[in-house]
């Protein structure tokens, strides 16, 4: 049997010490609210990190993250605290053996301020896409960058 991973590592920094102790209690909102609509876990672990900064937490997950849980609460704190500025992360979709379609990844990027997302990667979709615009003849090589 092969087990799925969705891993992550992130560094988010939310402006200070009194901030990240409130984003521990958004959290905790987060994870109720979770629970309450999907009956769910969160998908990330999260703790202060003082040697990257006063306000920096770091958001991590070693098997079953979900980057949507992630991104609600990035864009919670956002709001509570008035960030600006744009903040992003990646993750991997990994599995513990050789499986067709099981490894992957992506990535999203949000502007704080607006609290908005600017765009988002999922490399599965990313690569489906460029397949098919070669196989019907419209693959440019000035599009198979990012």
């Amino acid at each position: 049997m092969a087990d799925y991973f969705t891993q992550f590592s992130c560094l988010f920094d939310v402006g200070s010490v009194e901030n990240a102790a409130r984003a521990e209690k958004l959290r905790s909102e987060l994870v109720a609210d979770l629970d309450h609509e999907e009956g769910a876990c969160p998908g990330f672990e999260m703790q202060a990190d003082p040697e990257s900064g006063p306000g920096v937490l770091w958001i991590y997950s070693d098997d079953c993250g979900d980057p949507d849980h992630v991104i609600r609460f990035v864009l919670l704190c956002a709001e509570a605290f008035d960030l600006q500025g744009v903040w992003a992360f990646t993750w991997a979709l990994t599995c513990s053996r050789p499986r067709l379609d099981a490894f992957g990844g992506g990535a999203h990027v949000i502007d704080l301020g607006k609290r908005a997302t600017v765009a988002d990667l999922d490399c599965a979709a990313w690569v489906s896409r460029y397949v098919d615009a070669h196989d019907q003849g419209a693959f440019e090589q000035s599009e198979a960058s990012l």
